[in-house]
């Protein structure tokens, strides 16, 4: 038996519960996991809440991220006592996730832990951490310097945007941080913000080009957030757009990359290759500043304290990364 969040939608409607399951019940795969760590990205907030239709097979265990040890494996790649990080592949949407105690998953979704990161250290980063550095990737695969100029990250409380700062900074970046929460300024400067404006600068409609200022982007956003930062970014700069916070639509026009080159780069998380995982985790183990990763996190266990969380996330009402410890 093990402790995982259960969640059940059926006539009688929605419930989520802290329960014990038996091993018989995890779903198909070839490398059993003890999870030790954990953690609560957007969209466990939002399976938790059943705010959006994240799962789509019934029950789940939610938890798309998740640090532990091997246990069992018929996986050539993995062995008994292998320390392995899991992020993505649809866990905890339709393939039972990693919000407890135990987790069986495909050997090929594995990543080796690197050691320098503690299971909680890895969850400290998760998905969110996981996806800044491959936003800070693919500018630095567009050309974006440290001399260019100004990145801006967009959602900057945010886990994304807050190990997106931290990367930035320790990479010699001038970060400018845009976020609606004015009283976090003092936060986002600690990360290495080297100015921080009201996400408001950004979220009214504009003109399709504008004023160029920012050599590059980190977007979190979406929407109109998004079309303003594209049309205020310069001649030959690059926009790294990883999510959807503000909206899934883009009212933007084509101007900004055919008049000033603007490279508007997509940057998934959930189904990236595992070299690029490999790449971005040996990354963050080399540019991730251990004390500010410890300066934006906070742990909690397994158990109530899960839900409340969801809902403060869901609710704007929680900066940086939450480790659900397990161990």
């Amino acid at each position: 038996m093990f402790r995982a969040i259960l969640l059940e939608k059926n006539d009688q409607g929605f419930a989520a519960r802290l329960t014990e399951l038996d091993e018989s019940r995890l779903p198909a795969g070839d490398v059993l996991v003890a999870i030790e760590a954990s953690t609560l990205n957007f969209k466990d907030a939002l399976a938790l809440t059943n705010k959006s239709p994240v799962v789509r097979s019934w029950p789940m265990v939610p938890g798309i991220d998740g640090a532990g040890t091997v246990l069992e494996s018929s996986h050539p790649d993995w062995q008994v006592g292998d320390r392995v990080v899991h992020n993505g592949w649809g866990v905890g949407e339709t393939h039972w996730g990693c919000l407890a105690e135990r987790a069986r998953l495909k050997g090929g979704w594995l990543v080796r832990r690197p050691e320098a990161f503690s299971a909680k250290q890895a969850m400290a980063i998760g998905t969110a951490g996981y996806t800044a550095m491959l936003c800070v990737m693919a500018l630095e695969d567009h050309g974006v310097a440290p001399e260019s100029g100004e990145v801006l990250v967009t959602g900057a409380t945010g886990g994304v945007g807050s190990v997106a700062i931290a990367l930035l900074h320790r990479l010699g970046y001038t970060v400018v941080a845009a976020t609606g929460k004015a009283a976090e300024a003092d936060y986002l400067r600690a990360l290495g913000a080297a100015q921080v404006i009201d996400r408001a600068e950004l979220t009214a409609p504009g003109k399709p080009l504008q004023k160029e200022r920012w050599a590059g982007v980190v977007d979190t956003l979406g929407s109109t957030a998004l079309a303003n930062a594209i049309a205020q970014t310069r001649y030959g700069g690059c926009v790294a757009a990883c999510g959807l916070a503000a909206g899934m639509d883009l009212p933007a026009s084509v101007a900004p990359f055919i008049l000033r080159g603007v490279t508007l780069a997509g940057v998934d998380s959930v189904m990236a290759p595992r070299a690029k995982r490999e790449r971005a985790w040996a990354r963050l183990a080399r540019d991730l500043d251990p004390a500010l990763l410890a300066q934006m996190t906070d742990e909690i266990a397994l158990g109530e304290a899960v839900f409340a969380r969801a809902a403060a996330i869901m609710a704007g009402q929680f900066r940086g990364r939450t480790v659900v410890s397990l161990a």
